[in-house]
């Protein structure tokens, strides 16, 4: 395939963008990278292309533009049907995994960043005390999902579920070193442990992921950007 045929317009450390990367060399699919700067103004390549939601990924297919990185997975599962596949086989496996990845950008997504960039401490505790029961709702699925020696939630290759969940790992890495906290940890999210190594250990993951404290120090420039943002004043607790 032509390297013009696919465009992915994004930011390096998007974990939404890193989505989409992981899915398109999991598929071995060529594609042209457009950076767009999280720190600066919206782009108005991104306000043309997503007029609703003014965010990053878009994909770019063909004349297509698709929109939103739970979706962009499933249209290229969908368009590019070559193993490995991104989402099961089975019907209800398939609306089971697409039932907590909804959930995880429900309700985890918006706890990630209280936790990261939210100025009152009791904000900030009641975000991360979110998180860790989210994350026990998440060990008991892992727990029963990576049962019989499997690795990952796709099984021997990374499935729907890697994609979506993983690159979220290394935030939660830096939430829990910015609070002093253990967010995952043998007590209470043993099963979750060890998909979080298997899934760094990939070799997909290894060739595209940023580096752990390349990422801290853009989060240390990220959060008064999100403290900045009137429509994430309320969610942050900041009123002044």
């Amino acid at each position: 395939m032509g390297k013009s045929e696919v465009k992915l317009l994004g930011a390096w450390p998007s974990p939404f963008m890193l989505r989409v990367r992981i899915a398109l060399h999991l598929k071995s699919i060529n594609y042209e990278f457009i950076e767009v700067d999280l720190l600066g103004p919206k782009s108005e390549l991104v306000l043309k292309s997503n007029p609703i939601y003014k965010k990053i990924p878009v994909l770019f297919h063909d004349g297509n533009t698709i929109l939103e990185s739970q979706i962009i997975l499933q249209y290229i599962d969908e368009v590019w049907p070559n193993a490995p596949s991104i989402l099961p086989s089975d019907a209800a496996q398939r609306a089971d995994s697409r039932f907590w990845v909804a959930y995880f950008d429900d309700k985890l997504v918006p706890a990630l960043i209280v936790a990261l960039a939210a100025k009152s401490k009791d904000t900030k505790n009641a975000a991360i005390a979110e998180l860790e029961q989210g994350l026990v709702h998440l060990e008991e699925v892992a727990s029963t999902k990576l049962s019989k020696g499997k690795a990952l939630f796709g099984g021997e290759n990374l499935g729907y579920m890697d994609i979506a969940l993983g690159p979220f790992l290394v935030w939660i890495g830096i939430i829990e070193k910015l609070n002093g906290v253990k967010l995952l940890n043998e007590t209470n999210t043993p099963s979750l442990l060890r998909w979080a190594d298997s899934f760094f250990s990939h070799a997909v993951v290894k060739t595209i992921f940023p580096e752990a404290e390349k990422l801290i120090e853009f989060a240390m420039k990220l959060i008064p950007v999100l403290r900045a943002r009137p429509e994430l004043r309320l969610l942050l607790g900041i009123s002044d």
